[in-house]
């Protein structure tokens, strides 16, 4: 049967069922010129959806970011540490702000006070069904560093203070790799001016 979402799945197959669930579908699809199309094969991860949160200090204008081992980089051959912001996976029961002021706290050893919604996006939409929520967290950058994380999930993460234009500038030569950093300093950057002017008003609130 097709659904009133113009897809008709023909057949499941769970490949695997971990932490993780790997589904193999056969399906098809409604067309732009009309109809549905042939059968296909797909293979999805399915995974829960995720929280990335950029810590900013609206007062010395600077960013918390973390740098942590990462197994795809080094498979590709590229430098498998990476600069990225804190993120995690939504968990049930949870909502995105729950995550986003946990994770912050799990990896960095920082509190976000008020937090600000970004963009929200698919991470790989043609093998994952994860949706990231993006935050900016309002912190204070004074003291923070260290190595921080859970050792029963075999975390080592550094954290690192930037300016935010160091971090753009850095942003900017390519020299930060991992995409949810890279929406949310891009974000940020547009946003930065509102999102200072709220914050050092007094007004605590996320924003649309």
């Amino acid at each position: 049967m097709t659904g009133g979402d113009g897809v008709e799945i023909l057949s499941r197959e769970t490949l695997y069922q971990g932490h993780f669930r790997l589904f193999k579908l056969t399906l098809r699809h409604r067309l732009f010129a009309g109809g549905l199309g042939p059968p296909i094969s797909r293979e999805v991860l399915d995974r829960a959806g995720a929280v990335a949160v950029l810590p900013y200090d609206p007062e010395r204008d600077r960013v918390v970011l973390i740098e942590q081992f990462r197994i795809g980089p080094y498979l590709a051959g590229a430098d498998p540490w990476l600069t990225e912001v804190v993120a995690g996976l939504i968990e049930p029961g949870e909502t995105p702000p729950d995550v986003a002021t946990r994770e912050t706290v799990e990896e960095t050893g920082c509190r976000v006070g008020d937090l600000v919604a970004g963009p929200r996006y698919f991470s790989s939409p043609g093998a994952f069904s994860e949706m990231v929520h993006t935050f900016i967290g309002r912190t204070s950058s004074d003291g923070a560093g260290g190595i921080h994380g859970l050792a029963a999930e075999h975390e080592d993460i550094r954290v690192v203070v930037r300016d935010l234009a160091v971090a753009l500038a850095d942003l900017e030569r390519g020299r930060i790799l991992f995409g949810p950093a890279v929406v949310a300093l891009q974000w940020l950057a547009l946003n930065r001016d509102r999102v200072r002017r709220r914050w050092l008003a007094g007004t605590q609130s996320v924003l649309p």
